[in-house]
């Protein structure tokens, strides 16, 4: 199999699980079938939403969703069904540590959607505890020479969260953190990852401020002959302002190949309609929307670094 995966791609993701039970719905695990019904049409309304922004000029050999088998069952059967780009997260959700969602049957239930992507979801910070690194790890590995073997694309989204000493050293401040220490955190742990055998096609990762951290992501990722592994900048749930200075960021570094930005599209659309102060349609519109803002910022700050353009 052919590593790495270099045409345009601009992901909604919508694979929230726990995080999105407790805080969208205030609901308690385990749910009922009236509250699991109400989740699975919340992303039905994103994936109406999705669909929309495809005929209103969002590119669709580009345009892919990443949403759950656990509420978005029907959702992925759909969507490949007519030829869109699919991912489906495997992880567990609302853990600490990466273990698969379906455990030793992880391979089963990615066979049975097929998706363009198998992803997942790892916090991995080299300075952190190193047993539980190298639990990741062994199962990581694991993941990667399945897809390999089964001819199915790996995208490994990477959060790096900071340790205690780690945040301590930046002043308790989130954003010093993010600034000062985490990109060089994130390099490491490509090196740490690939080395470990772990070898995604695309690398989904945290919003970068400077231009030459994205390109030392991307040299990274493609070193040893890697020369086709993409990157993608995720969204955190950041505001509007953020997102846009790291999509433009991303968009001028050779390597980085669009953006998965979830909450910040679909959020305040689902909460309007739950709140019935927006119907189904005009939700719907206003994830639309957001997506096609994301590309235009995308593809114009991928324009405006292209030779001989102003």
């Amino acid at each position: 199999m052919n590593l790495g995966y270099h045409q345009a791609l601009y992901v909604l993701p919508f694979d929230h699980r726990q995080s999105y039970v407790t805080d969208m719905f205030h609901f308690k695990p385990p749910l009922d079938a009236t509250q699991r019904d109400q989740v699975i049409d919340s992303k039905q309304l994103i994936y109406e939403g999705f669909r929309q922004a495809l005929t209103e000029g969002v590119p669709f050999d580009a345009a892919g969703i990443l949403v759950d088998e656990q509420f978005g069952a029907a959702i992925l059967r759909d969507a490949r069904q007519r030829g869109c780009v699919t991912a489906l997260s495997v992880e567990r959700s609302g853990t600490d540590e990466f273990e698969f969602e379906y455990g030793a049957d992880f391979a089963s239930h990615i066979e049975a959607f097929d998706p363009t992507f198998a992803k997942v979801l790892v916090r991995y910070n080299p300075e952190g505890d190193p047993a539980l690194n190298l639990r990741q790890l062994g199962r990581l590995k694991q993941l990667s020479e399945y897809c390999q073997s089964s001819q199915h694309k790996f995208m490994f989204e990477l959060l790096v969260p900071a340790t205690d000493d780690q945040l301590a050293r930046a002043g308790g401040d989130k954003g010093t953190f993010d600034r000062q220490a985490r990109p060089l955190l994130m390099q490491q742990a490509l090196h740490v990852l690939q080395d470990a055998g772990i070898e995604p096609d695309v690398w989904k990762v945290e919003g970068l401020d400077l231009h030459a951290d994205g390109e030392r992501m991307v040299q990274i990722a493609r070193r040893g002959g890697r020369d086709q592994v993409g990157c993608i900048v995720l969204g955190r749930g950041a505001d509007e302002a953020k997102v846009r200075a790291w999509l433009t960021v991303a968009a001028g570094v050779t390597g980085f190949i669009g953006f998965a930005v979830g909450r910040t599209s679909f959020w305040d659309a689902v909460s309007g309609y739950r709140a019935q102060t927006l119907t189904r349609a005009e939700a719907a519109s206003q994830i639309a929307g957001r997506l096609r803002e994301w590309v235009g910022v995308f593809e114009a700050g991928r324009l405006s670094h292209r030779p001989g353009t102003a």
